[in-house]
């Protein structure tokens, strides 16, 4: 049987994140870090009960559009994963989906449900 000849092997570009240049990155590091900052703050801020998670989820800010709706939930006293699971379910929400991916009938919908409770 003919040995089929080896095509040379170039890297695939699927799946592979951009070349960046090392200021490119050490921004993209700073943005991140400074959204982690400003999610901690607010999940502080939810567990102390100053923030309400319905003004959040009809106005959210930019550094909580991807961020987890369940993960925001569970921040909320007397929520835990349970609780928050069974909102989600409820709405018929998935638990990966983030607030930029919420559309206005699961928004609405996830309002209503902590409102009526």
């Amino acid at each position: 049987m003919p040995v089929a000849a080896e095509s040379p092997s170039k890297p695939s570009s699927a799946g592979l994140t951009p070349e960046r240049s090392l200021d490119q990155r050490k921004q993209a590091l700073k943005r991140a870090n400074e959204i982690r900052t400003q999610r901690a703050s607010l999940k502080r801020d939810l567990k102390a009960g100053k923030v309400s998670i319905q003004k959040l989820l009809l106005e959210p800010p930019e550094y909580l559009l991807t961020a987890k709706v369940f993960d925001m939930l569970v921040n909320v006293p007397k929520f835990g994963r349970v609780k928050a699971s069974r909102v989600l379910k409820a709405c018929r929400v998935s638990h990966s989906k983030t607030f930029q991916g919420l559309s206005e009938r699961q928004r609405n919908e996830i309002v209503s449900y902590l409102t009526s409770r």
